[in-house]
Formats: C-alpha cells, structure tokens, sequence
C-alpha cells in the first residue's frame, strides 16, 4: 500500500461519523436492489411451485401423435422427459346418489406421469399394466359408491356428445341438462375390463363441476401399436422464450396438430408467446429497474456528494506536499473501493435475511388465508446477487469520479480553503424581499444558507425527489399490476350455485333456506333472474362493441342487447344499495320501476388480445331502458316493460358475472321484479341459489343429499380459489414492495439530511455567535424544512407523474383502461415529507444543540 492509501485510510479512520455514514448509505443501497430482486425472483419460484402442485409440471402438450411422431418427440433435443396419456372416454357409474355427476371419467398415465402430475395415493398401489386401475376416493363419498382393492370393473367406455349435433364433450364441461332433463348421449362404446389396485384423493385439475369421477390406468409405450394415439406432454431441459417456435417447428416437420402450452406455468418462468404481454413485461421491467437504479445512485451518490468539501480538503492538503492529479484521483477510488468492500458484502447479507424474516413472518398469513401447502421461500440465483453487485460498484464508481476528477484540478490552496465549495456572490445569495417580509429575517437567512451551501442543498432535493418518485411509481405499479390481474381474472365471487329450471315455488323456497343454513354456509344470496332484450340507441351502445357491429346491424339506430335481470332479497339488496350509493327506497317503489345497471365490465379482446376495461352502455342515472322479448308464436320482439336506472356501477353483487360486450345487467328488487313479470315472460325466470362455504365439497355433497331432481348443483370453488390466491399473493408482493421502498426513501432523506446537518455545526456556531436566540435558530431550521419540502414536491411530483404515465403505456400493451392519478398517494407523499424533513432536521437540530460554540467554530472534522 503506497504513501498515498494510507493516508487515505487514516482519513477515514479519523472521519469516523462520515465514513460510517457513506458505508450506512451504500448498504441500505445494496440491500434495497438485492431485497427487490430477490422478492421478484422469489414470489415467481412459489407461483411456479403452487401451479406444478395444482396442475403438474408439464410445459408443452402434443395431442394425438402415432408410434412414429411420439419418437420424433422423444428424440428432440430439447426434450427431458415425455409423459404419455390418452382420455379413455366416459362409462356410466351405476349406483351413482349424484345426479349431476353421473359417469366414470377413464384417463391413462405412464409411470413418469404418476410423477410429473399431482396424483396422491391415498391407498393401495398405481397401476403398473393396462388392465390396472386406481379410483377417486370421491365416488365413495359423493356418489356413495363402494369399492375396494381386488374388484373387477367392466366398463363399457364412451365418447360423450351432445344430442343436437354430436360435439364431443370434455371432461371440464358440465352434464347437459334442460328442464331437470339430461341433453347429451354416449357413443362408440368400447368394453374394458379393469382390477382395482388402490384409490387417489380427488386430483385437483378435476373441475368440481366435472361430469365424471376420475378413474386412472396405465398406458405402456411398449404396447402401443403403430395405428394408436397417445398425448405426449413434455417436460423441457430449458424453459427459454425459443419454445415456443421450437415445439411449432417440431409439430409442423412431423406432420403433428399446432401444440399447447402451458401458459399458465410458463409466465412464471417469465416466458410468453404472447407478442404484447411480451412487451409490456420488458418495458415494465425496464422502467421499474430504471427507477431502482436510480434510487440505488442517488442514496449512495449523496453519501458522497454531501462530503465533497471534506475530501476535497483533504486532497487539497495531501497536494500541498506533493500529489499528484493521479494520485489524488485514484485515492478516492481506493476510498470508494474500501468502502465498496465493507458494505457490499453487508448489504446483500442484509437484504437477504431482511426477505427472509419478511416471508417468515407473512407464510402463515398465505398459507392460512389461501389454504395453500407451498411457502415463499428466499430464492437466490447468481443474476439477482450479479446485479446488486455490478449496480453498487457501478454507482461508487460514478460517486466517487466526479469529486475526484473535481478535486485533482483544484489546486491546494483553494482546496483547503475550500473556496470552489462556497462561492458567495450577491447573485447567488439574492433572496427575494417578499421571503422577509412574510417570514421573517430567520426565512431569509435560512434561504441565504441553503444558497450559499448550494450543493448540499440540492444533493439534499435530488434525494427528496428520488425518494418520492420512488413512492409514486412504485405504488402506481403495484396498485396497476394488481388491477390488470384482475381484469384478466373471470371474477368469480361465490363457491355454489344451485339453480331451478323455474322460478321457486314456497317449497322449493323452503328447500333453499335449508342449504343456507347449512354448518359451512358463511355467505348466502337468493335470487330470481330474467333474461330478456333491449333496443338500444347507437349513440349508447358501448364503443368496442361499436366497432365490432356493421353499420348495417342497426335496426333504425339501434342495436339488441341481451339484458339480465337479477332481483335481489331484502337484506342483500340493502348492503348492495348502500355500496354503491343507490336509494334503497326508491329500488323497493313498486309503482316506479328502477334498477341498478352494471355500465362498466372487463372483458377480453380476443382480436388484440388484450384485456380491457370498458362501457357497456353510455347512459345516466334517470334515463330509463325499454325491456322486450320474442314472441314464440309471432316471432317478433315485443315491448313489455321499462325500468329506470336507478345507479350506474362496476360493483357485481355475489352471484353475478360480468356479462359480454352486447349485453346488459341489472339489479332490482324482488316487488319490482314482480311488476315487470308477466305471463309472457314467466317461463324466462330462473332461481339461483348462490353460496360461500368454509368447506364447499363437503356443503355441496350436504346439498346433493337432499335436493330434489330439478335442481342443478354447480361448485365453483376451485376457480374462485385460484383467483383469489393470485390477488392475494399479488397483494403480499405490492405492498411488500411498497413497504420496502417506502422505508428505503425515508432513511435516504433522514440520512441525507442528517449528515447535511451535521456538517453545517460550524455554520450553526457562528449564527448563535453573533446573537441568534435558540427560537430564531428553530424558525430558520423550520423554515429550511419547508424550503426542502415545496423544491422537492416541485421537481418530484410532476416527474413522477411522467414516469406513471410511461408504467400506464406499456402496461397497455396488454390491457386497456383510463390512466388515473393516485391523488391519495400524493397526498399522503406530501404529508409524509414535510413530515420526515421536519422530524430528520429537528433530530439533527437537538445534536448541535449539544455542541459549544467555541468547539464548533475550532471544528475541523465529523
């Protein structure tokens, strides 16, 4: 270590609260980059690890290849291993208590697909030959058909299909029926015979509402005959965003159907074959990391910069006795790279356990509110710990380069004088009268000193600024991120339906109340639900529908919509009214027909792809819609009522669905709901029993004990589930991340401030020396917090606004709905710096309370 280095140590040995201070600033810097990224990379390793739990892990489905294609697959380069399967088809259960579930559902696995898809054995053994079988644990406990290990099962297996035009049916679509009627047959019957070797529990990938019990066998490779046909899904050695072409190319050189991807696994690999989703994750993560990096430069960069005229003296002193401009140079570098050496390592180690006793305390919260077994674990890969590292050393770097490129061309005697740092010109101090005569002569020196120190003032505003665009974007993202999930989701809001093909006689009300009351019931809604028509004015109709219809479609200026009418019970109506702002006496008027229409719903554009948020009706509270229906015998619409619109919301009442573009909902109550039916339109009415259960497969197998044959059981749940754990993980993931930069920002502008304090105790002293009362000192202080805070709002707000915008452009790739300010946010952004200066300028304030003014003015370092 030559001459130079060690004085460069000894410098920072006797400048200990300063040194201490940049490495606190490079840390809390490290651990902020390492702490995001390793929250991004982790929260996509659990979504990875619940999708595989729930649907297997399997990345690409080739369906229907011979012998031949199947080894063309296997062979393939990218290939690590091939799960064959074959849907077997259906065969009656006989015995079967469930109504609406009356099948066997036959699928065929090899042994890899007993492993890669989530099948647990709960009993026996899997099947190891073709005439082998294992069965849902559920066909005794809902069908209340028993089995046991040693049966022999015949099974006449079918293909099943509807009546009208002979579609097949699959196995995620419910039992046709009409009228307490099933619509749909078996067809080409082939007879197996099976041994029972063990159960499963029910898989989760079988939807509730599936019309058959999941019955699994084994298919081997060995016997496939050249003629046969398998489903090869395939596991890859690398998930990269080539697959997609990849497995299109393999399929279209062996002759074989366009693939499937699993999309849902893929995204969290960060893959898509989707063009505009694509982008829109590279300019969003584009811009956040721009924000990050910035925020990363600025905390760091301000313990440097706040310190300049210290080691600008500094260098100026080792110059005097002969240094050279490269010696001074490197000798900040070397103190960039100590200081580098020490944080670093700390930082990354911070930012990491900090993660890791965030998710510790946040698994239990996930785990028991999504009933999920998977837990966020700190996943560290070499790019996250690259990253924080290169972008440390790359801001030291720029932190230290410019005061040593300033320093080494100053010379020594303007260094230890330091008069480059504080150059006091009438120009510069000038303040305007104005500042005096309303604040006083404590505002006007505190504006001539946060002047004369000029750049310490603005390294203390630029580290306000970041720290609030940091707020504002970061939150804007967030609370963005989590509506477009939304928007994408189908918004299911209830686990069961049970529905009569009628309206409810008192009986089958009676029944009803009964389901409700059941032990897990949680939340329940009745409700009668019309389907009828609407002419709508062009003018309303909703603009992407607009653009979909033909000026020729418009019948005199209008367009039909499909209107649902659903009328809600007393209690469920009253909580409905009051959450969206809707007069509960005027919707139970029955000599004035109202309702509540739902004008606003997402929906997807399958033509862009995108998901949008939009109108389905331009309108007005007050304006009324004219209802009609077709008559059966003169096949003509027929006017027979209206109903006034009451309120118009995007809030969907448990039970409701957003409806498609060209249709129509609304809400009334059951009086007006009585005055607008009539003999015409009273075989248009259905009931609909919606429920919440703590336990659905157990209420729903509650239900299917005592309901009768002309009602039809639908649970939901699964669906409802899954889209409530997305929120929720999506909600752990945004506000964790707005936890993290919120604190960040703040211990950047209390360190800033402090340190800035800190080194004006000399300035201080020689205010208080020539008669400045301590309550003039806490005016000028005070003064000086609001000067911080108006600059800093004044820079930072609009910029945030700016790079709001750009979040809101490229999520708009895939989505489309208004751009919104967060003026709550802003608000609270507001609140929150004046807040923090004030509290970082009033603790700084009460340490050079403490300080003699003899030793203060003799003070040569901190």
């Amino acid at each position: 270590m030559n001459i130079v280095n060690k004085l460069t140590v000894r410098h920072l040995k006797q400048n200990k609260r300063r040194t201490l201070v940049t490495i606190i600033g490079v840390i809390i810097s490290v651990a902020m980059v390492t702490a995001v990224a390793t929250l991004g990379v982790s929260f996509m390793n659990l979504m990875q690890k619940q999708t595989i739990a729930s649907e297997g892990e399997w990345h690409v489905l080739f369906k229907d290849v011979n012998k031949e294609q199947l080894e063309a697959i296997e062979n393939d380069e990218a290939t690590k291993t091939v799960v064959l399967s074959r849907d077997r088809g259906y065969a009656l259960l006989d015995g079967s208590h469930n109504e609406s579930k009356p099948y066997l559902f036959v699928k065929e696995y090899n042994a890899q697909g007993f492993k890669q898809f989530p099948i647990e054995l709960s009993k026996g053994r899997l099947p190891k030959a073709n005439n082998e079988v294992v069965l849902s644990d559920h066909i005794a406990t809902n069908a209340k058909v028993a089995y046991k290990i040693g049966d022999r099962l015949t099974l006449d297996v079918c293909e099943r299909i509807t009546e009208a035009n002979d579609v097949p049916l699959q196995q995620f679509e419910p039992l046709r029926m009409e009228k307490g009627q099933v619509i749909e047959a078996l067809k080409n019957k082939t007879t197996a015979s099976y041994t029972i070797v063990g159960f499963i529990k029910r898989p989760t990938w079988e939807p509730t509402w599936a019309p058959g019990y999941t019955v699994i066998s084994y298919v081997d490779e060995n016997m496939i005959r050249a003629d046969d046909t398998v489903n090869a899904t395939v596991v890859l050695k690398k998930v990269q965003s080539s697959l997609f072409d990849h497995a299109k190319q393999l399929a279209k050189k062996n002759k074989i159907e366009t693939p499937k991807f699993n999309n849902n696994l893929l995204r969290y690999y960060g893959v898509t074959n989707n063009d505009s989703l694509h982008r829109t994750l590279l300019q969003l993560s584009g811009i956040i990391m721009a924000v990050i990096m910035i925020g990363s430069v600025s905390l760091i960069y301000n313990a440097f910069a706040i310190s300049v005229s210290e080691r600008s003296r500094h260098l100026g002193m080792l110059s005097s006795v002969g240094a050279t401009k490269r010696q001074k140079r490197n000798s900040v570098f070397f103190e960039g790279a100590i200081i580098g050496l020490i944080s670093i390592p700390i930082g990354i180690i911070g930012g990491l356990v900090g993660i890791g006793i965030t998710f510790w305390f946040i698994n239990s919260i996930i785990q028991g509110a999504l009933g999920i077994n998977e837990k966020l674990t700190v996943s560290v890969t070499p790019l996250s710990i690259l990253l924080a590292c290169a972008v440390s050393v790359v801001t030291i770097f720029i932190s230290t380069y410019l005061p040593a490129i300033k320093a080494s061309r100053v010379s020594a005697i303007d260094a230890i004088r330091q008069t480059t740092d504080v150059k006091l010109t009438q120009k510069a101090v000038k303040t305007s009268k104005f500042v005096r005569k309303l604040f006083g002569i404590e505002a006007e020196i505190g504006l001539k000193n946060l002047k004369r120190n000029k750049r310490r003032y603005q390294a203390t505003v630029f580290s306000l600024v970041i720290s609030i665009v940091l707020f504002l974007t970061v939150s804007f993202f967030t609370a963005n991120l989590k509506k477009s999930l939304e928007l994408s989701q189908k918004g299911v809001n209830y686990d069961i339906s049970v529905s009569l093909s009628t309206a409810a006689s008192v009986s089958d009300q009676k029944l009803l109340k009964t389901f409700t009351s059941l032990k897990d019931v949680t939340e329940s809604s009745v409700m009668n639900e019309l389907y009828v028509n609407a002419w709508i004015n062009k003018a309303e109709v909703a603009d992407e529908f607009r653009k979909a219809v033909y000026k020729d479609n418009f019948e005199n200026e209008k367009y039909p919509y499909f209107i649902q009418i659903h009328a809600l019970n007393e209690q469920n109506l009253r909580t409905y009214a009051k959450t969206v702002g809707a007069d509960y006496a005027l919707l139970t008027n029955p000599t004035n027909i109202t309702g509540i229409v739902i004008d606003t719903i997402p929906f997807k554009d399958e033509a862009s792809g995108k998901y949008i948020e939009t109108k389905v009706i331009h309108t007005k509270v007050g304006q009324s819609i004219d209802l009609t229906y077709s008559d059966p015998e003169t096949e003509k619409e027929v006017n027979f009522n209206k109903v006034e619109i009451a309120a118009l919301t995007d809030h969907l009442p448990m039970g409701i669905l957003p409806t498609e573009i060209g249709g129509l909902t609304i809400i009334v109550s059951e009086q007006v709901m009585n005055q607008l039916v009539n003999e015409k339109v009273n075989d248009r009415i259905q009931t609909i029993l919606y429920l919440k259960s703590k336990d659905p497969m157990k209420t729903q197998q509650e239900i299917e004990e005592i309901k009768e044959n002309k009602m039809f059981v639908q649970n939901v749940y699964q669906g409802r589930q899954q889209e409530e754990q997305m929120i929720m993980l999506m909600s752990v993931f945004t506000y964790g991340f707005i936890a993290l930069i919120t604190a960040i920002s703040m211990a950047n502008i209390f360190n800033t401030i402090s340190t800035s304090i800190s080194l004006r105790k000399r300035e201080f002293a020689m205010l208080k020396s020539v008669g400045m009362t301590p309550k003039g000192f806490n005016k000028m202080i005070n003064y000086e917090s609001i000067f911080y805070g108006i600059k800093s709002l004044l820079y930072g707000l609009p910029i945030s606004i700016v790079v709001m915008y750009l979040i809101h452009r490229a999520l708009m790739n895939s989505f489309s709905y208004g751009f919104t300010i967060p003026w709550i946010s802003m608000i609270y952004v507001v609140a929150a710096v004046f807040v923090i200066v004030g509290s970082a300028m009033l603790y700084s304030n009460s340490k050079v309370k403490k300080e003699n003014i003899i030793d203060a003015l003799k003070q040569e370092s901190i």
